[in-house]
């Protein structure tokens, strides 16, 4: 035989090798005879079907394969190559696969996701790893969809329409039949259901189930940010028919079941802007010269039945989501804005964690349970924070929610004066203990009333809302503390926070090195001590959002469970979250397992709790991936209006296609793109986070101030381009 007959009949051979294991190991529980196989391979020919069959025996002789029975053969141990992980999709096409166990993702070109999309979990094969190169693979099966409703713009064609995806990660556009248009005009943002990808077709089908109206428009675009991670914006009609029947008056036979503390000096303090008010303080002197103070909350769990359509709607959002122009409420209005809202002068249910509290702020004695309250006072904080820093009880009038300057009591100033004195003797306290203190600038706007951004203003946390977060902390420490500590252990709801990972810290001390910082690694103390250091250091600078930002990023990510290893950014070795259960469900689930222990009741089934706190905390991570993705949409917005400016930058990422920066005086940021850079030709140094000139040897390197220009922007992709001018002076 020639030496180009042997080498074909080689290939030949290697191809229906290659081919018997591809169907084999597709379905390794199941066995197959040659005529199964021979379909499925498409192979007809008698020659072929005979060089199968003899293949197969070969396979079979080298104990490569398994005969199960007489002509039916089967993978052996196939199920070794075979793992469950979830896809993560690059902004390329290709995707790597997350594998619980595995310490390397494993890698899947775009040729060979086989209809898996982002985030999907899927079965995947895993070829042998060779010698120095990263894991490879193959998706075999789609197990479970991780969405299936997408966000994109139809294009409308005689008989049938496309939609493009709006997410980068969606590889395909989605074909939709004639039938399944429902009314959508040429251009509209829509969402989209998927229904199948048949085989031997280039797209998915799908049908489109809602018009969100023409893209760039203010209402389309918010609404668009909600529907891609599968937020609703507006209630069931049954759960608000549900909801307006309830009936939220104060009964004297309620009350009689409730500590009554209607005369207690309460106040709340909150935005100036907040509809709802779920928490209050309480303050009085006790004889001997300790206080008692009230952490009294809205009594959710009085008017949230389980088992109703609306606490199953409840369930299913698990959080109010704030977006820059609106809030996305838990619950409906009647129960968020009024039954369960401690407005001033109006007796309500509350559940309360009632201290007794020294000079020095230790906790003598606690007391949780079921109260009515009726808050004296409402403040916001900046009226808080005026009385605070001029001891004074008249509240001026340009910054009175009142509309005119006003007087408050003598005992509420006192009151207001104490408890800030007391916070910050906590606060102190926490912080030697390990705690850090992330007090991130948070970007807000002032908007007109068509939502339109006016300006750019920065939130940021003063001694009033340090008062209020170290009383809530409190609570949310001791309920957490009263139940983690009961014998024999009980089911319960945490909030924790694991310690950071060490990979990413090391990463963090390289970058903030470059501002002449460093982290200390000598113990954990050391660690928190120095990061609570490196937070103040750089407060003020241009690097402090980006320093704040890689810090938090490095940090392990706070979850709810009924496993309890403690909040390591907090330094609490119990924590939960009971403080806020008009906008958060675990709060809800906390109030009810309390009662049910106060009660007497039995331990809850963990099993159900972990299940309820696992979906609490990955509708968390969702509403506020549509926070940020509202405020980018808003900054690109404001931006439109400032093309003709020029702004300095802090570089806040480098890449191989471009440098991010973030304009200092309002957080915005955008990309410059490499292609775009003029005078030389510049490429990526990963080590040291910069890019580089090849002729000139010009470095930009992360945290480096830049000026920038607006070049283009984007609202439909959330997406802000500059043009590089140059080097800040």
């Amino acid at each position: 035989m020639s030496k180009k007959k042997k080498s074909a009949s080689n290939q030949k051979q290697r191809e229906i090798t290659k081919g018997i294991f591809t169907v084999l190991e597709a379905a390794p529980d199941k066995s197959f005879n040659y005529k199964e196989i021979a379909a499925k391979l498409k192979i007809e020919n008698a020659s072929d079907r005979n060089d199968l069959i003899k293949r197969l025996v070969e396979l079979k002789e080298k104990k490569r394969i398994l005969e199960e029975s007489r002509g039916k053969y089967k993978a052996i141990e196939a199920t070794k190559s075979y793992h469950t992980g979830r896809v993560d999709v690059t902004g390329r096409g290709n995707a790597y696969i997350i594998i619980e166990g595995f310490e390397d993702d494993v890698f899947v070109p775009f040729n060979k996701l086989n209809k898996a999309f982002h985030k999907d979990t899927v079965q995947v094969y895993v070829y042998p790893r060779r010698k120095g190169k990263k894991l490879e693979g193959e998706v075999t099966k789609v197990i479970e969809r991780y969405k299936t409703s997408f966000v994109g713009v139809v294009e409308l064609q005689k008989t049938f329409a496309f939609v493009r995806i709006s997410d980068f990660r969606m590889y395909t556009d989605f074909f939709i039949s004639n039938e399944h248009i429902n009314e959508a005009n040429n251009g509209d943002k829509v969402i989209v259901e998927f229904i199948e990808w048949p085989d031997k077709t280039d797209s998915p089908f799908g049908k489109i189930t809602n018009v969100l109206g023409k893209p760039g428009e203010h209402n389309t675009e918010i609404h668009a940010i909600l529907a891609e991670y599968g937020l609703p914006y507006e209630f069931p009609a049954e759960v608000e028919q549900y909801a307006n029947t309830l009936d939220t008056g104060i009964k004297p036979e309620e009350i009689a079941k409730r500590r009554d503390m209607r005369e207690t000096l309460t106040f709340t303090i909150d935005p100036k802007d907040a509809k709802d008010f779920d928490d209050a303080l309480s303050f009085v002197v006790l004889e001997n010269g300790n206080y008692e103070i009230g952490i009294h909350i809205a009594d959710v769990s009085h008017y949230l039945v389980p088992d109703t359509i609306m606490d199953d709607e409840a369930y299913e959002r698990a959080t109010s989501v704030y977006l820059v122009d609106r809030v996305v409420p838990m619950l409906p209005e009647i129960l968020s804005n009024n039954a369960c809202s401690l407005r001033p002068n109006e007796e309500k249910y509350t559940f309360s964690a009632v201290f007794e509290i020294d000079k020095k702020a230790y906790v003598i004695n606690q007391w949780f349970g079921r109260t009515v309250t009726n808050s004296n006072e409402r403040f916001a904080y900046e009226e808080a924070q005026h009385i605070i820093e001029t001891k004074q009880n008249t509240i001026p009038e340009d910054i009175s929610i009142r509309g005119n300057a006003y007087k408050v009591g003598n005992d509420v100033v006192e009151a207001t004066l104490k408890l800030d004195e007391l916070a910050k003797i906590m606060r102190s306290r926490r912080m030697n203990e390990g705690a850090i203190s992330f007090d991130k600038v948070e970007v807000r706007f002032n908007l007109t009333e068509a939502g339109e951004p006016e300006s750019v203003y920065f939130k940021e946390a003063k001694d009033a809302n340090k008062l209020i977060e170290e009383f809530m902390l409190l609570a949310n420490k001791k309920v957490a503390e009263f139940i983690g500590k009961q014998k024999p252990k009980k089911t319960f709801v945490y909030r924790v926070h694991d310690e950071p990972n060490e990979e990413k810290l090391m990463a963090l001390n390289g970058i903030v090195s470059r501002f002449g910082h460093k982290l200390d690694f000598k113990d954990k103390k050391s660690i928190s001590a120095s990061l609570n250091q490196l937070l103040e250091d750089v407060k003020g600078k241009g690097e402090q959002n980006l320093v704040d930002t890689l810090a938090i990023r490095s940090m392990s990510k706070a979850i709810y469970t009924t496993d309890n290893i403690g909040h390591y950014g907090l330094a609490f070795d119990f924590y939960t979250h009971f403080t806020s259960p008009i906008r958060r469900y675990p709060d809800v689930m906390v109030h009810r397992l309390l009662q049910h222990y106060l009660d007497g009741g039995a331990t809850a089934k963990e099993e159900v709790f972990e299940e309820k706190c696992k979906h609490s905390s990955d509708m968390e991570s969702l509403a506020a991936n549509a926070e940020r993705d509202s405020i980018k949409y808003m900054q690109i917005k404001f931006m439109q209006d400032h093309q003709d400016r020029e702004f300095i930058g802090v570089i806040s990422g480098v890449t191989d296609w471009g440098i991010y920066v973030e304009i200092v005086e309002n957080k915005c940021e955008g990309m410059v793109r490499i292609s775009d850079i003029k005078g030389d030709y510049y490429n990526f140094d990963e080590k040291q986070y910069a890019i580089i000139g090849e002729r000139t040897k010009k470095v930009y390197q992360l945290g480096d101030e830049v000026v920038v220009m607006v070049k283009n922007t984007d609202l439909v992709k959330r997406h802000l381009d500059f043009t590089l001018i140059g080097k800040a002076e």
